[in-house]
């Protein structure tokens, strides 16, 4: 790995610093944590603290507007690495979990809609487990999550909406992500059949080689090819090679597509670039589109290390 493309990361935003030195580096955990700690404080970390509003929430509520609501700025600040004890973040998490379930157990902002949403459910397992959430008001979460799963491995948030037949990459994805944080944060409650689960939809995604239609061979959606960050609820190639690795696993042959891809994306200076945005409200622009992008390049290179490619 070239020590320049390392430099480069370094000078980024601390959150970048942080995941670099954790990531890449491997630094000592007294660097890490004194890095970590830095995160509230300045730079993005610090930008997201505060555009909190008064009554707890960012946006307009929970779930208004995308993408600068509550449960999307949760989400961007766990994939910062804030230290998840910050005060601001566990009031707001009481005032969700106290709030915000609906009938079948799921975290619901919808006022119309009875039936929660699994991908939104598996995004808020994600940053709740990150963040620490007391055990006894996931148990529902957790109920509502595996009684959504498909016969063919994965999930699929229509389906007790307004049906489907074949499980989604986006929901899947974000599920097992919230799968891989409730259990690396030791929390209990039908962890085994969360971890069968988990077991299932990681199948799923291999069987579409990350991207293809498993009947057909054709691309899904030539939107996942691209490298975007935050990704919010949208899949893509990238993202999901980043959860394997983080969950720890071996390299699968069927992993090979999707890195020829991301190969040829890199630019001439070594760096990836961030090639799409996902339309909507901001706090504030992390990285312009077209640009170099220091997530985009952290994560593949995180990959890449990972799985000795």
């Amino acid at each position: 790995m070239k020590r320049d493309l390392i430099n480069w990361l370094l000078q980024g935003d601390v959150a970048i610093q942080y995941q670099t030195h954790r990531d890449l580096i491997k630094s000592a955990q007294k660097t890490l944590q004194a890095l970590q700690k830095r995160i509230r404080k300045e730079g993005w970390g610090v930008k997201y603290i505060r555009c909190r509003n008064a009554n707890g929430h960012w946006g307009r509520g929970f779930y208004q507007p995308k993408w600068t609501n509550t449960h999307y700025t949760l989400l961007d600040l766990k994939n910062l690495g804030i230290t998840p004890d910050n005060p601001e973040i566990l009031q707001t998490l009481k005032m969700i979990f106290d709030r915000e379930k609906g009938p079948d157990g799921g975290i619901n902002p919808s006022g119309i809609i009875k039936e929660s949403d699994v991908c939104l459910n598996g995004m808020v397992l994600n940053y709740a487990s990150y963040f620490g959430v007391e055990q006894s008001k996931l148990n529902s979460v957790v109920d509502f999550i595996l009684s959504q799963q498909m016969k063919d491995g994965g999930f699929n948030c229509r389906l007790n909406r307004s049906g489907a037949v074949h499980s989604s990459l986006h929901s899947t994805l974000s599920v097992i992500e919230g799968i891989l944080e409730y259990s690396k944060n030791r929390y209990h409650y039908k962890l085994t059949e969360l971890k069968e689960v988990e077991l299932v939809a990681r199948k799923f995604i291999l069987q579409h080689r990350l991207y293809k239609s498993d009947r057909t061979g054709e691309i899904i959606d030539k939107k996942m090819l691209m490298l975007s960050y935050p990704s919010r609820w949208r899949y893509d190639i990238l993202r999901a090679l980043d959860y394997f690795r983080a969950a720890g696993l071996s390299y699968d042959p069927r992993m090979d597509d999707a890195f020829a891809i991301i190969a040829k994306k890199r630019r001439a200076d070594g760096t990836w670039p961030l090639q799409a945005k996902h339309p909507g409200e901001v706090h504030f622009e992390m990285e312009k589109p077209g640009k170099p992008s220091r997530w985009n390049t952290l994560r593949v290179l995180r990959i890449k290390k990972h799985f000795n490619k």
